[in-house]
């Protein structure tokens, strides 16, 4: 017998997800401003932002690369940025001949510069080519950015800004990276007077 209740269960994830966010917003301003700033010095030094995650997180790295290089709230000049999970010739010919683990460092040797930013995305701050790939980044003279939870995992040492969720809860720190990678996108706009 099934003793799903949807009130419960609607309840219930309203309330974690609004205890979640309250948490985000109060905790985290200081290193938003921090990652606001290092994006809008590397664009304004003629530099890109690189976007990278696994699964859902690859999905918002390819939400926010488009956000900034095409619009956000109106239209204006874009912003250089792009997503490194997009390229399915890349990301198979790579995992194929050098493993999942160099997924995405490989790309960055090939286009990352020094100044650009490297933006990763891991709810655990664990995930082996996520890790790789900052390590190559920061190796290369980028400025590099996590997005995690669930405490941060291994991504504060190798990160220049680290923006922890203050949740174990993979859902709710996935909506928190949405809402935070956004609101970059327009505090962007906003700083370099793009509107």
């Amino acid at each position: 017998m099934n003793n799903f209740n949807i009130d419960i269960f609607w309840t219930s994830e309203a309330t974690e997800h609004q205890d979640v966010a309250q948490k985000t917003f109060t905790s985290l301003q200081g290193e938003f401003t921090h990652m606001l700033d290092l994006c809008t010095a590397a664009i304004q030094n003629g530099n890109k932002i690189l976007f990278f995650g696994n699964g859902g997180s690859a999905a918002d790295a390819q939400h926010l690369a488009t956000e900034l290089a095409v619009r956000y709230v109106s239209d204006r000049a874009p912003i250089a940025a792009l997503a490194l999970t997009t390229d399915t010739s890349a990301l198979t010919a790579i995992g194929n001949d050098m493993g999942f683990e160099a997924l995405f460092a490989r790309q960055i040797e090939a286009i990352g510069k020094p100044g650009d930013i490297a933006i990763g995305i891991s709810t655990s701050g664990t995930s082996p080519n996520i890790i790789t790939a900052l390590k190559t980044a920061r190796d290369g003279g980028l400025k590099t950015i996590g997005l995690t939870g669930k405490g941060g995992g291994k991504m504060p040492p190798l990160c220049d800004c680290t923006l922890i969720v203050p949740s174990t809860t993979t859902a709710r720190i996935q909506e928190m990276h949405i809402t935070l990678g956004q609101m970059l996108c327009g505090a962007l706009e906003q700083e370099l007077r793009l509107l």
